[in-house]
């Protein structure tokens, strides 16, 4: 691992100088030739691009995947890793539907008018599953769930195709899982200015919605205001808050699991006491020797003066993924504001949450959790307001509405207003 010890000097300079080491070894990326590439020739733009970078062996000839190819890999799966599945999907959906609340609120005003805000969902979402390294079936049930429970009807899932040119059975199971028919064999920059932007074969989306690599992530930011995202997800991350009686080789383990999304997925290991900050630290890497796959991740130690420190630099850190391997971790989690998804307690692994415990691992990174949160129904609705206003309410608004109408330079506002009195 790419191990650093910082020195504390304060919550938010701290905060940003581990990012900007972790962030150090990070390759900007152009998307633009690419995007109009789609625009301009479609289909077959998707299919040269896929072929180039993802189905290197055997292309496919159409975008297009027969839902039937989902229903029959979902009857094929395994008895233990269909439980699984099963277990995964309930516990997702179980608290997509909590987040719903009042889909219509009627608000009475002084005077007399009423407005209802009414939550519709969006006609439309593209929903991508990352392929390259492994299949993740997982991402699937993360967002096509959320984006049934909000009420979609159309669900359109792109995920990059494997070398032989056909998408991971277990992609193609979790999409049968969640009732999506509209499946395509395509990944990268690619399938999302074909979900953004539409081709012959994929019809335009509403909102773009699932993690992706750097070209995924900054493609979403091109399409930003022609379509709607969740949020521009990075590198996966993990801050680990160690407390005196962390048990090391767990903690190592914690920590190795989430350096498995790939070099550039930085982690943060803090403590109040050196010694407990030293025997994960030396657990970690003992474990990141034996495990190659996770040998590359930056791997930042720090040490701070108490556990509000820790509390304040993670706020300030505002990392995807926050374990409080603390006594009193539930105490200390209400402190947290900016994190992802905090784990409390020691049995809290972010493992939990990457598959089965509810919560969604479509989560902020980069720091993004101090304006976002998690990948929930509300990325895929939008509030709608209907102003109801009586002849009563008219003559009571209508010298106000005039005043301001004035005040700011468009006194045609103003007679339309004052018309009504």
């Amino acid at each position: 691992m790419r191990t650093r010890r910082f020195e504390w000097g304060g919550a938010v300079e701290t905060a940003a100088a581990i990012r900007a080491w972790a962030a150090e070894s990070a390759v900007p990326v152009d998307v633009a030739p690419i995007e109009r590439d789609v625009i301009e020739l479609g289909d077959e733009a998707v299919l040269r691009l896929t072929a180039r970078f993802d189905a290197t062996e055997n292309a496919p000839e159409a975008l297009r995947v027969d839902p039937e190819l989902a229903t029959a890999a979902l009857a094929e799966l395994d008895p233990a890793l269909r439980e699984a599945l099963d277990i995964a999907a309930a516990n997702v959906r179980a608290v997509a539907e909590a987040q719903l609340g009042d889909s219509r609120e009627v608000v009475e005003l002084p005077q007399g008018q009423t407005v209802t805000v009414r939550w519709v969902p969006v006609g439309a979402a593209g929903i991508y599953a990352p392929g390259g390294r492994a299949a993740y079936p997982s991402s699937v049930l993360m967002c096509a769930i959320p984006a049934r429970v909000a009420g979609l009807e159309r669900i359109a899932l792109a995920s990059p195709p494997g070398p032989d040119g056909s998408l991971h059975p277990l992609v193609l199971a979790a999409a049968a899982l969640c009732d999506v028919e509209e499946i395509y064999a395509m990944g990268g920059a690619q399938a999302i200015f074909a979900l953004a932007h539409g081709t012959e074969t994929v019809a335009p989306v509403d909102v773009i919605a699932g993690p992706g690599n750097a070209w995924v992530r900054e493609a979403k930011r091109a399409v930003y205001g022609t379509v709607g995202i969740d949020s521009l997800a990075g590198p996966s991350e993990l801050m680990l808050v160690a407390g005196h009686d962390t048990d090391p080789e767990w903690a190592a383990l914690d920590l190795c699991a989430q350096a498995e999304h790939g070099a550039d997925s930085p982690l943060v290991l803090v403590a109040v006491e050196d010694h407990i900050l030293d025997a994960v630290a030396a657990a970690t890497e003992i474990a990141a020797a034996a495990r190659p796959e996770v040998a590359d991740a930056p791997f930042a130690l720090l040490a701070v003066p108490d556990l509000s420190d820790a509390a304040d630099l993670a706020n300030a850190f505002a990392p995807e993924h926050l374990q409080l391997f603390e006594e009193d971790a539930a105490l200390l989690a209400e402190r947290i504001t900016t994190a992802g998804c905090v784990f409390a307690g020691r049995y809290g692994a972010t493992a939990f949450g990457d598959y089965v415990s509810g919560s969604n691992h479509v989560l902020p990174t980069g720091g993004a959790g101090r304006f976002t949160g998690p990948l929930g129904p509300a990325a895929f609705r939008r509030r709608i307001s209907t102003v109801e206003i009586a002849a009563a309410a008219a003559a009571a608004l209508a010298p106000h509405a005039e005043t301001l109408a004035r005040a700011e330079g468009f006194p045609v506002h103003g007679e339309s207003a004052m018309i009504r009195r």
